[in-house]
């Protein structure tokens, strides 16, 4: 019997996550399996949980809502600033930058520019989204001490 996945298990999946219409944003099939340590929060908690106690050879499929995923989309986080505080630079939307705010440097969107102002998003681009992930669970096996250690997979023969 194979290794069910568990807290500091590494894990290699495949997979495909879509937006309920259908729109297809991130697959790996092509290239290799996404390696992560469970349980460390290197997933959205709805795909963590939903791989948990899976095992090599599973195929499931998981819809996650935003308040497992991204969270939901809040209107207070869209902002208009002055212009001028981009100085020189050539702005346009849908550059991403990090700004400084109350509540510290956060992830922004320029989602629209005119002469006199720019106007920023500091929601995720899939907050508020419904996710959908097709999924086939290819390695589990347990941690090295130096993986856990330094909080990620190593590859074949990588000692970092």
């Amino acid at each position: 019997m194979s290794e069910a996945i568990a807290p500091n298990k590494v894990v290699a999946i495949h997979y495909t996550v879509k937006t309920a219409e259908g729109q297809t944003l991130d697959q790996s099939k092509e290239g290799n399996p996404l390696s992560f340590i469970h349980g460390r929060g290197m997933l959205i908690p709805g795909l963590e949980n939903a791989l948990e106690g899976k095992e090599v050879g599973e195929k499931f499929t998981a819809e996650i809502g935003p308040e497992e995923a991204y969270g939901e989309r809040h209107e207070g986080l869209i902002q208009t600033v002055p212009r001028n505080l981009f100085g020189e630079n050539d702005v346009q939307p849908g550059m991403q930058f990090r700004a400084s705010t109350d509540q510290g440097d956060q992830s922004v969107i320029i989602v629209e520019v005119n002469d006199d102002e720019v106007t920023v998003d500091g929601n995720h681009p899939l907050a508020g989204v419904n996710l959908n992930f097709d999924v086939e669970v290819v390695e589990v096996r347990d941690a090295t001490e130096q993986e856990l250690e330094h909080g990620h997979v190593h590859a074949d023969g990588e000692d970092h």
